[in-house]
């Protein structure tokens, strides 16, 4: 019977919720928490499924955790378990694979964990996947991650989440309630939310997005709430002007966007169109001209020839975002993407990729320019590198002070200075700065 327990997350701020759910699980059974390295008992690694590069990831990972205690039990669990278990269960070490439906149930599975050549699979078809289980990250970082929506509903022709996670689902606006309040333990300072579609809040209880985030507002005592993702279709003015005018919700949103041309958001299924999304971006900065958007983007989908990726460089160029995630495309079985025609190459695809970050980079520079000289509240956080500490402002921006323990996770007016070598922002904390405590 394992005795100890340590854990990896691959992926999303969903599954490090997910990851904090199933761990507070296992402690409560009596297992103690190990860090990766100490050759625990039970490594659970919580994957996903993004990309191919899954199941090397997932194989890599087993291999660490084997390398530091041989006799260990492998639990794989996340999207890649429930799209592909029969896959994983043929990585050497893995004893054993959990669905969907069952990832939340690993202490009921402890006593069958077996060292036998046949792995283990648990998983059920994502059509039975119903309930909806909250999840939120504790005690690893400065900020929590709050699961309050899972599953999506939109098929997108890339994508295959709605195959691993299922339909969209949250619980009730005052059942979400519970589970921030549970989540805004003492000392927890930001909540990020965090869903699959986290604009489809509450599809399945007659209630929205913005009916949350009112009451979180007006009813949950923490410094600062984030929105980690909202699809542009589902951004809502009304969910714009509410974080304009509170003081909890920060100004940075994350707001997909995938392609700049028209005609490849048709391909995708995307449920908007450019002049939506940039309807939506730039209500964002009128209302809040310090706002820091960030943006996704992929690059490479079939049908993206050269003018089509210019007119989607060129877009983003000219909008006033702050940063861009990037990611080539990938081709992924059981999706409509996979079976058209018009295919990059790869080779291309990476080139592209590579001219967006270098844009992301501009982006996020200047964005940090403009800040130069203000006075904004960092959230510091813990860890200590020669010498000095990080911490986020509330629009985003990564600011660097020397180390003082008083700093750490309180939120601190901060004078914004030049950027070291490395970008980051070099801060001045007020001498008679207010530290904000619950």
């Amino acid at each position: 019977m394992a005795q100890s327990v340590a854990f990896y997350t691959l992926g999303c701020k969903l599954n490090f919720a997910e990851t904090g759910t199933i761990s507070r699980q296992l402690l409560e059974a009596g297992l103690e928490k190990a860090e990766f390295t100490d050759g625990a008992d039970l490594y659970v690694i919580n994957t996903c499924s993004v990309t191919e590069q899954a199941d090397k990831k997932c194989r890599k990972v087993v291999q660490e955790a084997l390398r530091f205690n041989p006799n260990a039990y492998v639990v794989v669990v996340g999207c890649y378990a429930q799209l592909k278990p029969r896959e994983i269960a043929g990585i050497p070490g893995v004893d054993m694979v959990l669905g969907a439906a069952e990832k939340f149930n690993l202490v009921s599975h402890l006593g069958s964990l077996a060292k036998e050549s046949k792995t283990r699979i648990h998983q059920s078809q994502v059509k039975e996947v119903y309930d909806f289980v909250p999840s939120f990250s504790k005690g690893e970082r400065t900020r929590t991650f709050l699961k309050v929506q899972d599953g999506c509903d939109y098929f997108c022709s890339f994508c295959t989440i709605p195959l691993a996670r299922g339909k969209s689902r949250s619980a009730n606006v005052q059942d979400t309630l519970r589970h921030v309040m549970d989540a805004a333990a003492p000392g927890v300072r930001e909540i990020i939310l965090s869903g699959v579609n986290l604009g489809d809040f509450g599809v399945n209880h007659d209630a929205s997005f913005y009916d949350l985030i009112k009451e979180l507002d007006a009813a949950v005592p923490v410094d600062r709430f984030r929105i980690s993702s909202i699809e542009p279709n589902l951004l809502e003015d009304r969910i714009i002007e509410l974080v304009a005018g509170s003081k909890k919700f920060v100004p940075h949103f994350h707001v997909p966007l995938q392609s700049g041309s028209d005609y490849l958001l048709k391909r995708m299924r995307r449920r908007y169109d450019r002049a939506l999304y940039t309807d939506r971006i730039m209500r964002i900065k009128e209302l809040m001209p310090h706002a820091c958007i960030g943006v996704d983007v992929i690059v490479g989908f079939p049908g993206e020839d050269d003018a089509c990726f210019l007119d989607t460089y060129q877009y983003l160029n000219e909008l006033p975002v702050s940063y861009l995630h990037v990611f080539p495309y990938s081709e992924r079985v059981n999706t409509t993407a996979i079976k058209m025609k018009e295919v990059v190459p790869r080779q291309l695809r990476l080139q592209r990729s590579e001219m967006l970050r270098i844009l992301s980079e501009k982006k996020r520079q200047a964005f940090y320019r403009d800040h130069i000289g203000t006075t904004r509240e960092v959230l510091f956080e813990a860890e200590e590198k020669n010498g000095m500490m990080e911490g986020f402002t509330d629009n985003y921006i990564k600011v660097r002070v020397p180390y003082d323990p008083l700093l750490v996770n309180e939120v601190v007016a901060t004078e914004l200075g030049e950027p070291a070598t490395d970008g980051v922002l070099q801060g001045l904390t007020m001498p008679f700065a207010v530290m904000r405590n619950n």
